[in-house]
């Protein structure tokens, strides 16, 4: 298998006068960004990078971050991409653990840099303006020089970039991919969203997330276009997708409620959008009917998957079976075990809610976590990765993923999923987002409490959304028994329910001005 070097240089060779990638005033055609990409390349060859090193990125999606990627693909550097929201503390315990040298960062993350020790003995290399003293080194002066020679020095096997997870339980963890691992995502990205030559994606979702870098990496296999968006705003996303004529969008369900709540969604032209796709966390029916109705897209992909294995399942009509997370993908092999399974064989019964699990012989899977023998006991057993996960298999033999091990609701003794009240609850006229937890109870062990935000001018109460529930053919153990109303739902960066954070009572009340 090619690496992502020659993987690039593919896309340079087919089209050099084709529009690569857009940030504001900049567009590059894939001749003039791989000059500039083997410039910065042989920039940090210079500073002493070299074969199997780390680089900590701590950028936004701007062109220096989607440069950065691909120069550190020819040049054999494990790009370590790092939230730039991330704390002193974050940066300090990344730097060390992945033993990076150089670190790039922007004005957004200096305080952070400069607050951690151990950044302060790498290279630091400031992107833009208001970097100040925390960086030794412009990243400007990386394009002066020679450029990278003598072809790419990577090759399928080595190890492209280490990603980190979130980390909401415990320190975050290394997941390190190889270029092969990588490649074979982003081809199963493009076959499976029926990406066609010259397309052109919104790319907002963060390149330290796998759908940010999928999206980046998937653009340059077909020949298409990047068109960078540095952080989410809806009004400015809206604005892209008209001017750039954007065909296709990968998003978590949070920015596609934003993009339909926005004022300028009913005057913008966004009829070039054909096809949708989202991942990251179940979107809502009531979410997913609007998103149909507003867009009329050729294809409405479900993708679930990870950091650690791209792919799980594939749905490619989510409008047909909402819910549903397909079958498996091109290179994944899928199961259901019971939850008290310590193996890959305690296969769970069709309907049967378990924990999934996929096969690591898979050719987009990793092989174990960076440095962290006791997450890879619990995850890697038998030749699977043990997801975290819940879900089932039904009768025709789809996925529904129903939410997380640790997020499951025990009350009374009955298993209950958060993201089944979600569902229905969303379809709720008056209901904007939902989000449902199990609160500590003395008599059920938890109680089911849904945490709603209410649509703007609307005053639905706890009596007619009960009433609602008592309506549908939701189980009345799953009713909840207590409902909260909330200004926002608490999410992680890129836009996942934190539950433990309602749990914990870390939310905001919605005030009676907010009610009216």
């Amino acid at each position: 298998m090619l690496d992502l070097g020659r993987t690039f240089l593919q896309s340079v060779e087919r089209s050099p006068q084709a529009l690569a990638v857009v940030d504001g005033n900049t567009r590059l055609t894939y001749g003039d960004w791989g000059e500039r990409i083997l410039a910065v390349a042989g920039g940090l060859e210079r500073l002493g990078l070299r074969h199997g090193d780390h680089l900590l990125a701590i950028l936004q999606n701007r062109v220096e971050m989607a440069t950065l990627h691909w120069a550190c693909q020819f040049l054999g550097v494990i790009i370590t991409p790092l939230n730039w929201r991330a704390k002193p503390d974050e940066v300090e315990y990344c730097l060390a653990d992945s033993g990076a040298r150089v670190l790039v960062f922007e004005a957004v993350a200096a305080e952070a840099v400069a607050g951690s020790q151990t950044a302060q003995g790498c290279v630091r290399i400031g992107v833009g303006e208001g970097v100040g003293d925390v960086a030794t080194v412009a990243f400007a002066s990386l394009y002066d020089g020679p450029a990278l020679t003598g072809g790419p020095g990577a090759g399928a096997d080595d190890v492209s970039l280490m990603l980190y997870t979130s980390g909401t339980t415990g320190k975050p963890k290394g997941v390190p991919r190889r270029h092969r691992h990588e490649r074979a995502a982003a081809l199963a990205h493009v076959a499976q969203n029926l990406y066609r030559s010259g397309e052109r994606t919104l790319g907002v979702m963060p390149l330290y997330h796998t759908m940010g870098v999928r999206s980046l990496l998937a653009m340059a296999l077909i020949d298409g276009v990047f068109v960078c968006m540095p952080r989410f705003d809806a009004a400015r996303a809206l604005s892209l997708i008209e001017a750039e004529g954007v065909t296709n969008l990968y998003l978590v369900p949070t920015l596609y409620h934003d993009l339909l709540a926005h004022a300028d969604f009913a005057t913008r032209d966004i009829s070039s959008v054909r096809k949708l796709g989202f991942a990251g966390a179940p979107m809502p029916d009531g979410l997913l009917l609007r998103l149909e109705q507003a867009f009329r897209p050729e294809l409405f992909v479900n993708h679930y998957g990870s950091s650690e294995v791209y792919t799980f399942s594939i749905n490619q009509d989510a409008r047909a079976r909402p819910g549903s997370a397909g079958r498996a993908g091109i290179n994944a092999r899928l199961r259901v075990v019971r939850l008290d399974a310590e193996g890959p064989d305690g296969i769970a019964a069709v309907g049967e809610e378990g924990q999934i699990i996929a096969d690591l012989a898979g050719d987009e899977a990793f092989d174990g976590y960076w440095k962290r023998a006791d997450a890879d006991a619990k995850a890697l057993r038998g030749g699977w990765y043990f997801t975290g996960d819940t879900g089932y298999f039904d009768e025709r033999g789809e996925l529904f993923v129903t939410g997380r091990v640790d997020d499951m609701i025990i009350s009374g003794g009955e298993n209950i999923s958060p993201v089944d009240i979600e569902s229905v609850l969303s379809l709720h006229p008056d209901v904007d987002e939902v989000a449902v937890a199990g609160l500590e109870d003395e008599r059920w062990g938890q109680r089911v409490v849904a945490f709603v935000r209410r649509r703007s001018g609307t005053a639905v109460d706890a009596d007619a959304l009960d009433a609602y529930c008592r309506s549908t053919d939701l189980a009345n153990f799953k009713r909840p028994r207590e409902y909260v109303f909330v200004a926002e739902v608490p999410k992680s960066p890129v836009g996942k329910i934190l539950r433990r954070k309602l749990v914990a009572g870390e939310y905001e009340a919605e005030t009676a001005s907010e009610s009216l």
